[in-house]
């Protein structure tokens, strides 16, 4: 994958995530924020003042992940974001780091 191909599809994902981020709040499942620079998104939640940080590695090709339980790095395998350690999916592990942090079962479609 090309660096311009990985911007795009990293954009479009970290799109997402505040989307589905948005929703949550919107309907009083999960109270953050999140605020966008550049490539980093940072999601913060209000309650506890915790973080959970995503932004995108265009030199390895890879999202990154930093939440209180550790960080963690996602390449794109077949068009889904793969855990390079355990190859969990990415919108399923945020689902888990969300929930966790955030106090409430949530899931980030």
């Amino acid at each position: 994958m090309g660096e311009s191909e990985f911007l795009a599809q990293a954009e479009a994902t970290l799109s997402r995530i505040e989307a589905a981020l948005d929703r949550l709040n919107d309907q009083d499942l999960l109270d953050v924020e999140c605020s966008r620079s550049g490539n980093v998104l940072e999601i913060e939640f209000i309650d506890n003042g915790s973080k959970i940080i995503v932004n995108s590695q265009a030199a390895m090709r890879e999202l990154w992940v930093a939440a209180k339980s550790g960080g963690f790095h996602y390449r794109q395998q077949d068009g889904v974001w793969r855990n390079t350690r355990d190859g969990s999916e990415l919108f399923a592990a945020l689902s888990a780091l969300v929930s966790a942090q955030g106090g409430a079962a949530v899931a980030l479609a």
